[in-house]
């Protein structure tokens, strides 16, 4: 045997010698873990953490209800496959907190594990408003088409996933890449007025998703989303809570490769249990361990987010800083989780921007228990849009549209016509829980019989409308 042979056959003998010592040596316990760490580093992580995943958890549960659970009442279809909601949001839609009322919805929840989805858009007429909006499983919004982005002329889009090579083919407009493997597509298809709807209806059946495969003429490649088992998630209020949270967030993680940026992050949260493939037994948590990551959501909720709601209700912080890309919200996860719990599926600011109402003039709480309250839009004064605005009133603090005599959710600029003009053109909006009188029941915007909050919306806005240029009206209260 020559010496080369003599070299390897060496090294394989060290490397099997190795390998038996390592199997018969004791595993090491783990430098850290819950059971290692001091409490208030505990609670800190937990904290942290938490911010971090609520709005992935908040995405996750709409998610299931709408693209997994088939036997629910908010199932729109399955992944991968787009459906069409031919009418606006209303009362009776629970699912997806401060919904707009404006435009009837189409969505895709996409699934581009196994191959990208391709999705055709048709020609619009140009006074209709639409967008398509890419949200990825961390609720950036990641990618936009429609009239603001890509015009109202039809055309064909790739939506690729985080680990795709492959070649784009012929025929496609632009490549649209996912940090995420699944994720929502939301659709908003502007409804001019009620009598309108049909041909709202026809601009959706329009909208096409299909496959890489099936695009090519190929036999079509199942989803993955086919053989996942899915974690039932929690309700809205369990989510506020449990610590069965951060097992949601974990499953949801499966999804989300980790970007370099948060590697570091990711090894700070997998010290108490959090990041993907992991899972939390939490009936075996010591009770100060568990104390301590109650404590750290607690303070999440008590201390950080309320403090961020009072800027938000001063107006220093606003829908402009709460929504957009990764880059955009540059690491502000405290700013994420507002986005969501403000509004999920909320545009970035060049998209829409959503002033919120939730004090009156005198910074006092909006509640229509006792009080009667107006809006006024003085005359040539009218929020600055490219598309359109709107009003729409919701439940405080949940969020959700208020089930009222004359069903109406929403006062918006389409509606301008309609309603009584003050003396110098411009108008007053009525928000109360009963009818200001037929004569004012026009500019009527039915509020619940307890606190509430409102929304403007302004679609498409001009610059003044999110760089403080122009300045919103406050709620008055009627005394």
């Amino acid at each position: 045997m020559n010496l080369k042979n003599l070299m390897k056959l060496a090294s394989v003998m060290v490397l099997v010698v190795t390998m038996n010592a390592c199997k018969d040596k004791p595993a090491e316990p783990a430098k850290e873990s819950p059971a290692t760490l001091p409490l208030d580093s505990i609670k800190a992580i937990a904290h942290d953490a938490y911010i971090y995943g609520y709005p992935m958890v908040d995405n996750y549960r709409v998610e299931y209800a709408y693209y997994v659970d088939k036997t629910g009442t908010e199932f729109k279809a399955p992944w991968n496959q787009i459906t069409n909601i031919a009418q606006v949001y209303t009362a009776a839609d629970t699912a997806v907190q401060t919904a707009n009322s404006d435009t009837p919805y189409s969505w895709i929840g996409y699934d581009v594990t196994n191959e990208p989805l391709i999705i055709g858009l048709p020609e619009i007429e140009e006074s209709r408003y639409y967008d398509v909006q890419f949200v990825d499983s961390y609720t950036y919004n990641f990618a936009y088409l429609g009239s603001r982005t890509t015009g109202n002329k039809a055309g064909t889009y790739m939506l690729v996933g985080p680990n795709w090579k492959g070649e784009t083919p012929e025929g496609i407009d632009k490549v649209i890449k996912t940090e995420t493997q699944i994720g929502v597509v939301v659709f908003r298809t502007q409804l001019f007025n009620p009598a309108d709807i049909d041909n709202v209806k026809a601009v959706q059946a329009k909208y096409k998703v299909q496959g890489l495969s099936e695009y090519l003429g190929k036999a079509p490649v199942a989803a993955a989303s086919a053989s996942v088992n899915w974690m039932i998630p929690l309700t809205p209020a369990e989510q506020k809570t449990s610590l069965e949270f951060f097992n949601v967030m974990n499953f949801v993680m499966n999804f989300c490769p980790t970007v370099p940026s948060e590697v570091a992050l990711m090894e700070r949260f997998a010290k108490i249990g959090v990041g993907a493939g992991k899972t939390i037994d939490v009936s075996t948590l010591s009770p100060d361990v568990k104390a301590a990551m109650e404590a750290g959501i607690k303070e999440a909720w008590g201390v950080t987010f309320a403090g961020l709601m009072k800027k938000v209700e001063a107006g220093e912080v606003t829908s402009a800083n709460v929504f957009g890309t990764r880059d955009y919200i540059a690491g502000n996860y405290l700013y994420r989780m507002a986005g969501d719990v403000l509004g999920l599926y909320g545009n970035s600011k060049e998209e829409a921007f959503y002033p919120l109402y939730t004090v009156d003039a005198d910074k006092k709480p909006l509640d229509a228990a006792t009080n009667n309250y107006t809006l006024t839009f003085k005359g040539g004064d009218l929020p600055p849009v490219n598309a359109f605005w709107s009003l729409t009133m919701y439940t405080s603090p949940e969020s959700l549209m208020v089930a009222n005599p004359i069903n109406r959710y929403l006062i918006n600029s389409p509606m301008l016509s309609e309603l009584k003009k003050n003396a110098d053109g411009g108008i007053t909006i009525y928000f109360q829980k009963e009818s200001p009188g037929k004569n004012l029941e026009s500019n009527w915007l039915p509020a619940p019989n307890g606190p509430f909050r409102v929304v403007l919306r302004e679609y498409w806005p001009k610059p003044e409308a999110y760089n403080g240029t122009w300045k919103q009206p406050e709620i008055q209260l009627v005394k």
